[in-house]
């Protein structure tokens, strides 16, 4: 890449980034990153991605390491970064190992008492590096390049270890310093290993826990496949022969199509009585779940017996607890010593809905949320991977069901509104196999917009189903008022402006059935850059679990303080 005398700071990071397995970097340009930017463009193996800005180049980081495993957000200091927090933010309440990459000041700067652009206007430069380390797992400041390797190093391992972003800022002159070359990849890589000590109790107190319970059942969320026990989970669930549902934002972690998946445990909102079986259930084997507001429906919808939590590198019972134990060690164990037990789906055959009757509207009918549902549902195939925005998409997608090999992505914890653009674009560049489709919402759309011109740019074939009800839907249901109307755009033109002379995307608007179908088949043949289909739908038309849903939340919201 650079001969010996000419190996540098940058060349050493560039290195690093792609014996992880990074291919692509997402920048936005700056002064104080520009040389950086050149020297990671210089390797052979990473290509440099531009985006409009840093709030959607963190956005398609955190969608790329969703691809990947891991990804890189390269910004310029302050105005570059604290922008780029909040998909930081977003890697960090997913789990999703993102390397915050920020050019600094001269290191000169500081100590001749120098006020600087792009800084608060004193003499403190500290001040970044000080709020990333509250949303990262490990932040790092190089001031001399000989430390550069070791900082590095530190922040890359932990990212990949504790499944969260990390932070490396690197001053605008020592991006081209002289540094020496990396050693093997593997002292960054190599897992921390379960305590065997540990991970025998663990599966001592869960033989226990397990002992004399009738009706056990496995609950599955978020967590699992950033621990990567996807496999092990599946081993333990049909060495078992129990129930297995699973929570919304882990939906697509456990087969659809297999026998023992009982549904969506999301309370009162829950899909194909999953809900009944958890509730009838006397034990629960938790594996990587998140209990908050938004997954318990406004902490309605807690498992109401003693459960067993398995974490990414913990387990929990009711009276104990065991560190250093990995999530996929204590799944693969634990199915070496259970017994079977197919209680729970000897009883959910008796409760298990009936499946719905489909109706097939005509052509001319007014479109509606249920329909577009039903026409994404012919979409999905097992090269499909499916976006649904924060939003009535939530509601909308988790109905849906998954083909095998379909992927699903969903930020729940984070929750930020036009997440879905810049992360599904992300996303593609880490897996141009894949058929990517995204439902979201106009309100949401405003926010990211502009990284649909990099799907032009790119030349990515995503399907957009933008639903146009004028406002924040979510936000209606959960606390009314004006703030929720917003300016109404024409989406379709609006995307087409981004072609320019040279692009290929193409906007659709439809207000009926047929137009919808039409609209389909047009977007399923348009190869050469992003197909958005603009959906009008009524203001009100929104799914019965979102205003079920939407109710308690905002009971939780509103409730008084318990001291005055």
């Amino acid at each position: 890449m650079s001969n010996m005398s000419a190996f540098t700071v940058g060349d050493y990071l560039a290195e690093r980034l792609v014996q992880i397995g990074i291919r692509h970097h997402f920048v936005v340009p700056g002064d104080y990153n520009l040389i950086l930017l050149d020297k990671l463009s210089a390797h052979p193996q990473l290509t440099e991605v531009g985006c409009a800005n840093e709030l959607n180049c963190s956005m398609a980081a955190e969608g790329y390491a969703r691809a990947k495993g891991a990804s890189a957000c390269v910004v310029t200091f302050s105005v570059g970064a604290l922008s780029a927090f909040n998909g930081t933010g977003s890697a960090y309440a997913e789990n999703l190992p993102l390397i915050l990459i920020s050019g600094s000041p001269n290191t000169n700067d500081a100590g001749e008492f120098h006020i600087l652009h792009h800084t608060l206007g004193d003499h403190d430069y500290s001040y970044q590096f000080e709020m990333a380390k509250k949303i990262t797992c490990c932040a790092v400041s190089v001031k001399r390049a000989v430390d550069a390797p070791r900082l590095i190093d530190r922040a890359i391992r932990a990212a990949l270890i504790a499944r969260k972003p990390a932070y490396i800022e690197i001053p605008t002159n020592l991006s081209g310093a002289a540094c020496v070359r990396p050693g093997p990849i593997n002292a960054v890589t190599d897992p921390v290993p379960s305590d065997e000590g540990a991970l025998a109790a663990a599966i001592d107190q869960a033989a226990q826990y397990l002992d004399g319970k009738k009706k056990p059942i496995i609950l599955v969320g978020p967590k699992l496949r950033r621990a990567g026990a996807e496999k092990e989970l599946l081993k333990l669930a049909e060495k078992l022969g129990c129930s297995v549902a699973v929570q919304p934002a882990a939906k697509g972690f456990f087969p659809e199509d297999h026998p023992q998946f009982v549904g969506i445990f999301w309370g009162q909102v829950s899909t194909l009585a999953a809900d009944s079986i958890v509730h009838w259930a006397d034990a629960i084997i938790c594996a990587g779940t998140v209990f908050n507001d938004y997954s318990t429906v406004g902490w309605t919808a807690l498992p109401n017996i003693p459960h067993m939590v398995a974490e990414m590198d913990h387990v929990t019972f009711p009276g104990a607890h065991f560190s250093r134990v990995r999530l996929c060690d204590f799944l693969s164990r634990l199915a070496e010593v259970v017994t079977r037990n197919d209680s729970t789906m000897i009883e959910y055959a008796r409760l298990c809905p009936d499946p719905p009757t489909e109706r097939v509207p005509n052509a001319e009918e007014e479109l509606t949320r249920k329909e577009i549902s039903r026409r994404v549902q012919g979409l999905l195939t097992p090269e499909t991977s499916l976006f649904v925005e924060t939003g009535d998409s939530w509601f909308n997608g988790i109905q849906l069901r998954l083909p095998q090999g379909a992927d699903f992505e969903i930020e729940m914890q984070w929750g930020h509104i036009g997440w879905s653009i810049p992360a599904a674009f992300g996303y593609a560049m880490g897996k141009r196999d894949r058929k990517i489709i995204i439902m979201v919402g106009d309100g949401s759309f405003q926010v990211t917009v502009q990284e649909v011109s990099q799907m032009v740019r790119w030349n990515l074939p995503i399907i957009i189903l933008l639903m146009n009800n004028k406002g924040y839907t979510i936000e209606v249901e959960i606390h009314d008022g004006l703030y929720n109307r917003i300016k109404n755009w024409d989406y379709a033109k609006l995307v087409e402006a981004f072609n320019s002379t040279d692009g290929h995307a193409l906007g659709l608007q439809v207000a009926t059935v047929g137009e919808l179908a039409v609209a389909i088949e047009k977007a399923q043949t348009h190869a050469d850059g992003p197909t958005l289909i603009e959906c009008s739908l009524h203001q009100d038309d929104c799914s019965r679990e979102l205003i079920t849903w939407g109710h308690f939340v905002a009971a939780a919201n509103a409730r008084p303080p318990t001291h005055a």
